[in-house]
């Protein structure tokens, strides 16, 4: 993935340093002219100096004279995420991104991405993986490989295919590698934080130490979860619903071989032949509002479960999204082998 500092350019160049760097970008030719604190001045593409050169300045000339002075953007956080998709399904393909000060932290290009969700991540990578040893023993799970890359890394590029670029990572069982293998996520185009549990906090305690998330949804995902989720879907089915809390849920179906029968003080008032009935288990992918972290003892062990049975009972918003994907749960021996087998043929 290219950096996305590549398409940055100091107010200050001149317009033939502008062409080399437009030329390195091919296909991508756009390039955002920034000051020294990289604050958003203007854009520049080839037709800008095309244009330019037909006026009479010279390739010597500072881009000042040329650049367009209002370019499109999205502001980082952007909650109207129908404006995105606008952008995506025009003709506005690579945007910049800005902070609250006008700085460009990022630039998204809708060739390479699917979506810029409004989102913070937090990767739930600190169990022992006891299910997988011996090849636990000395790496932790998230960092096992699955094809050509470890499981963790499936998920992160999964989410980040959706523009989700703030990423926290809760860390315990030979976190020094996981750390080591992904830093501070710049590779990715990404940010990423690490969250250490001194002692095991469950599937979603730990996420009480993080303070700083940068917008008002929070996903929280197991690391060993291998799926082709759409993530954009699951995030607009959640604002559609206005929902508190969301859990991508996994339709399983049983067959009755026989005829079942429904009775009432012994009177059997209807029968299904040879039913099927459809039930839903937890994926272990959560979305929820900000608001709802405000639930989670601090520093305590607290499950994903304890956190939807206590909204239940406050009567907040619980909703399922069932997926029709596909969804592994990496977690025993038979489970990694089907993971090598499955991650050659869907398409992810």
């Amino acid at each position: 993935m290219r950096n996305y500092k590549e398409h940055l350019l100091l107010t200050k160049s001149t317009i033939k340093q502008a062409l080399v760097r437009l030329d390195k970008l091919a296909g991508d030719a756009i390039l955002f002219v920034v000051d020294e604190d990289e604050t958003l001045i203007g854009s520049l593409t080839d037709g800008d100096v095309r244009r330019g050169l037909l006026k009479g300045v010279t390739i010597e000339d500072k881009v000042n004279s040329i650049i367009q002075e209002n370019p499109r953007f999205i502001k980082k956080g952007e909650e109207n995420i129908q404006k995105i998709i606008e952008y995506r399904e025009g003709n506005f393909k690579i945007l910049p991104v800005l902070n609250k000060k006008n700085k460009v932290v990022n630039v998204i290009n809708f060739r390479q991405l699917r979506s810029y969700l409004p989102i913070d991540a937090v990767i739930m990578a600190g169990g022992k993986g006891t299910r997988l040893r011996p090849l636990t023993e000395t790496t932790p799970k998230p960092l096992l490989k699955v094809g050509d890359k470890p499981i963790m890394e499936h998920n992160l590029d999964r989410l980040a295919l959706y523009g989700i670029d703030d990423f926290w990572v809760s860390v315990k069982y030979l976190g020094e590698q996981i750390e080591e293998y992904f830093g501070n996520g710049n590779s990715k185009n990404t940010k990423i934080d690490y969250v250490w549990e001194d002692e095991p906090l469950g599937t979603v305690g730990a996420v009480s130490k993080i303070q700083n998330f940068e917008h008002d949804y929070i996903l929280i995902t197991n690391s060993d979860i291998l799926t082709n989720l759409d993530y954009e879907s699951f995030f607009l089915d959640f604002i559609d619903q206005d929902a508190d809390l969301s859990v991508v849920t996994i339709p399983y179906q049983v067959n009755i071989p026989y005829a079942v029968l429904e009775t009432s003080n012994g009177h059997v008032i209807s029968f299904k032949e040879k039913p099927t009935y459809t039930y839903y288990s937890n994926g272990g992918i959560y979305l929820m509002k900000r608001s709802v972290l405000k639930h989670l003892p601090h520093n305590t062990f607290f499950n994903a479960t304890d956190l939807m049975e206590k909204l239940i009972e406050e009567d907040s918003k619980v909703i399922s999204y069932p997926l029709a994907g596909y969804w592994l749960d990496v977690g025993k021996h038979e489970d990694f082998e089907k993971a090598q087998q499955d991650i050659k043929k869907i398409k992810f």
